[in-house]
């Protein structure tokens, strides 16, 4: 995480970030339209005064970025690609090249990229040799650190799939069983034997390792995480994805299979800018919303705070709200029913991911609601993600672009406050901050909700946002 989060904790300069994010917000994007139309002149030195003048600009810029780097980059995600992306003829890594300056130009500040080594299944979620790039189905490594430094030429952060878990094996052990691992180097890290997967992972373990800390993962053998090597092995290996192949941050998949200290030690030990967490459990409409989201929160508390957590109960009360319940967008509290209503600062919201959406079609939002749902979390607090399939199969980019500008030009951040103002099961209303009012659903009598004191900034398919004059 970056310095904000650690800063956040004194209530001065909490007060300081709401008081000043969006004005500054606002400076630095004036100082970059001023920079990039000032003329420079090959034939004439710059006078002293011009000079001075320019030199204090950038020191000031520069030590707001320092202590405040989030006015330059409210964060953004977007996940990158979706099921079928490893079958892309020529190479995902390269094919998404194509898309770098429309993703940047959106605002976007982070990109999710698929799970980069070598695995049994062409999608990446059965890793074996972990230090094999260019045996990934996405593309070579070669062509990973070319797509990866296109983003770094944007100022988009990358995000790797870090799927440690569980692990396959290279060949069988004495045993006849698969529990001989290979690193993909040519020295002996991460090469592994049976000792070094969980003991009551009986289909692979020969009983020597310690039990394990999460939920068993059948298709693979569950690696021990509490033991010392492979806590180091896997950080030295996580360090590696940032500095050879160029990766910033982290998405750990499947994080139920390991105690959430195990996340907070991989978080100590590799230090990214960016880390958030699948904890993905059973979700029933209208019976366990409090503790679904209370489980998301114990998660990121349990792992030092260091780290957020996808809100799948966000995802969940949104899929069912848009087709005629929008008043399951109001908790008891009158708050956000999701995790963006207890812990807005950890929570990373989305309509769909590979899993729910793409072909699998687990979870699915419904496909002619999509606005409304990112009329929604590009709206609230939280961290919001744009899944791929939606910005561009879906051809929602530009819709989606004017929520993020609106968004970012108000300063909601992720620790925006939110007044409900009407919640019916064909309306819902929001102001946020005081600075903007968002609605979805089908009514269109708003009576006097909308202050004639705000303007329609953007609107489509039953949505609408307005912001001040």
């Amino acid at each position: 995480m970056g310095r904000s989060s650690r800063y956040s904790d004194s209530p001065s300069i909490r007060n300081l970030l709401e008081v000043y994010e969006a004005p500054m917000f606002h400076t630095l994007q004036k100082f970059q339209t001023s920079v990039s139309m000032m003329p420079i002149r090959q034939d004439k030195p710059m006078a002293p005064r011009q000079k001075a003048k320019m030199m204090t600009s950038l020191c000031f810029i520069s030590l707001i970025l320092f202590v405040f780097p989030s006015f330059a980059s409210p964060t953004l995600l977007f996940q990158g690609f979706n099921w079928e992306s490893c079958n892309k003829a020529g190479g995902w890594y390269n094919f998404l090249q194509n898309s770098v300056s429309d993703i940047a130009n959106a605002g976007v500040t982070h990109v999710w990229l698929p799970p980069p080594s070598q695995s049994v299944a062409p999608q990446g979620y059965l890793p074996g040799r972990l230090y094999d790039i260019d045996a990934s189905k996405y593309g070579s490594q070669a062509e990973l650190k070319s797509l990866i430094n296109a983003f770094h030429q944007k100022g988009v952060k990358c995000v790797a799939d870090i799927v440690i878990n569980h692990r396959t094996a290279e060949r069988k052990d004495n045993r006849g069983i698969y529990s001989i691992f290979e690193g993909g180097t040519s020295d002996d890290r991460l090469d592994w034997g049976p000792s070094f997967i969980c003991k009551d992972d009986t289909d692979y373990s020969d009983g020597t390792g310690n039990p394990d800390t999460g939920l068993d993962y059948k298709p693979a053998p569950d690696i021990d995480h509490l033991n010392p090597r492979v806590q180091k092995e896997l950080s030295d290996w996580m360090n590696w994805l940032k500095t050879e192949i160029g990766f910033d941050g982290w998405r750990f998949d499947f994080v139920r299979g390991y105690a959430p200290s195990i996340t907070k030690i991989y978080m100590d030990q590799t230090s990214p800018d960016f880390g958030v967490g699948e904890k993905w459990e059973e979700f029933s409409l209208g019976q366990n919303e409090d503790s679904h989201r209370g489980a998301l929160k114990d998660w990121v508390q349990a792992a030092g705070g260091v780290v957020k957590a996808f809100d799948f109960t966000t995802k969940g009360v949104l899929n069912a709200a848009v087709q005629g319940e929008l008043f399951r967008l109001k908790d008891s509290n009158g708050k956000p029913p999701g995790m963006i209503g207890l812990l807005p600062q950890n929570a990373v919201t989305f309509i769909d991911n590979h899993d729910t959406g793409s072909t699998q079609k687990q979870w699915p939002f419904p496909s002619d609601k999509v606005m409304q749902g990112y009329a929604y979390i590009l709206t609230h607090p939280g961290v919001p993600s744009i899944f791929y399939d939606h910005f561009f199969d879906f051809g929602l980019k530009d819709e989606i672009t004017k929520l993020v500008v609106i968004r970012n030009r108000n300063g909601i951040n992720t620790s925006s406050s939110v007044n409900i103002l009407a919640s019916d099961s064909d309306l819902y209303m929001a102001s946020i901050d005081d600075k903007i009012i968002m609605k979805i659903g089908p009514k269109m009598d708003l009576g006097n909700l909308v202050p004639s004191n705000y303007q329609l900034a953007t609107s489509g398919n039953n949505y609408a946002v307005w912001e001040k004059k």
